[in-house]
C-alpha cells in the first residue's frame, strides 16, 4: 500500500515522549497533521510546537486521561467539535506494572486494564465510521514481545498486550478491502521512560540489549508501507527469533522461563 501522508490526519495517543514521540516526529517529518494525545500537557504542546516549527504541519493537542471509562466517546466529541477529520489512529499509550500480582496495587491494575485494554477498544471504536468514510488510512496499535508468551512479574501487562494483539488481529481481517491497512507493531525491551516508570525492580527488562523508540517505529511504518501488510509484526531480529522459539514450547515451559528471566534476583 501506497501512503501518502500529507492526506494524513493522525490520532495518536501516549504522544509525549518514547514511542509515541518518535511516531509524531516520524509522522510530521513525512507531512502528516496530528492530533497527540497524553496526560502531560506541557510535554504535549512543547512538541507540538517544535514539530509544527520544524516541519509546517499542523498539530493539535488533547491532555487528556485515557482511563476514563468513556475515552474513546470523549476524545471524538472533542476532536469534532474542533472541526478535525481523523484519517488514521495510533494506540500507543499504556501503562505497566513490574510487581508480584500479590504485591501489587489493586488500583493501579484497574489502570491498567482501562489504559492497556479499554481505551485502544474504545478509541478505535469511536473514530472507525471516520476512518471508513476517509478509507486511506490505517489503524495501527502497539502491542508488545510480552503478547506472546506469559510474563511473571507482568502478568496483567502482558495479558492486556496478548489481547490487543489478538483484537488487531481480528481487526486486520474483517476490514480487509476496507482501504485501511490494520496491524499490530510489537516491541520488546526499549529504551523509554515508561520501563524506568515501572519500577527498581524494571531494571531486568533492559539488562540486555535494548531497542530504541526510533527503532520501533522504523520497524512499523516500514511495514505500513509494504505492499501487502500482515496483521502484526515484531520489532527487532532478537524480539522476533525469540517470539519464533517460543511457538516450540510448551504455555508451561515459557510461563516457568519467564519466570527465570524476568526475576530481578538474577541480576
Amino acid at each position: 500500500m501506497t501512503i501518502d501522508y500529507r492526506s494524513q490526519t493522525v490520532l495518536l495517543t501516549g504522544a509525549s515522549a518514547g514511542i509515541g514521540a518518535a511516531f509524531a516526529t516520524a509522522l510530521a517529518s513525512r507531512g502528516a497533521n496530528l492530533v497527540l494525545v497524553a496526560r502531560r500537557a506541557d510535554q504535549l504542546t512543547a512538541i507540538a510546537d517544535e514539530l509544527h516549527r520544524t516541519h509546517g504541519v499542523r498539530v493539535d493537542t488533547i491532555p487528556f486521561d485515557l482511563a476514563d471509562p468513556a475515552a474513546g466517546a470523549a476524545l471524538h466529541r472533542i476532536v469534532t467539535e474542533r472541526g478535525i477529520a481523523i484519517t488514521s489512529v495510533i494506540n500507543n499509550e499504556a501503562v505497566g506494572t513490574f510487581a508480584l500480582f500479590a504485591d501489587a496495587d489493586a488500583g493501579r491494575l484497574a489502570t491498567e486494564i482501562a489504559v492497556d485494554v479499554a481505551a485502544p477498544v474504545q478509541v478505535t471504536a469511536a473514530f472507525l465510521p471516520d476512518l471508513l468514510r476517509a478509507g486511506n488510512g490505517f489503524i495501527l496499535n502497539v502491542a508488545g514481545a510480552s503478547a506472546y508468551v506469559p510474563s511473571p512479574r507482568m502478568a496483567v501487562y502482558s495479558a492486556a498486550k496478548a489481547f490487543v494483539l489478538s483484537f488487531t488481529e481480528s481487526l486486520w481481517a474483517e476490514l480487509r478491502g476496507s482501504g485501511l491497512t490494520v496491524f499490530a507493531v510489537s516491541p520488546g525491551a526499549t529504551r523509554t521512560e515508561f520501563t524506568t516508570g515501572m519500577g527498581t525492580g524494571a531494571r531486568v527488562l533492559i539488562s540486555g540489549k535494548t531497542r530504541a523508540a526510533d527503532d520501533v517505529v522504523a520497524t512499523a511504518l516500514a511495514h505500513l508501507e509494504r505492499r501487502n501488510p500482515g496483521p502484526s509484526v515484531v520489532d527487532g531480529r532478537i524480539n522476533r527469533l525469540t517470539v519464533m522459539m517460543s511457538r516450540f514450547a510448551t504455555r508451561r515451559q515459557s510461563a516457568a522461563l519467564m519466570a527465570r528471566v524476568l526475576d530481578p534476583a538474577r541480576l
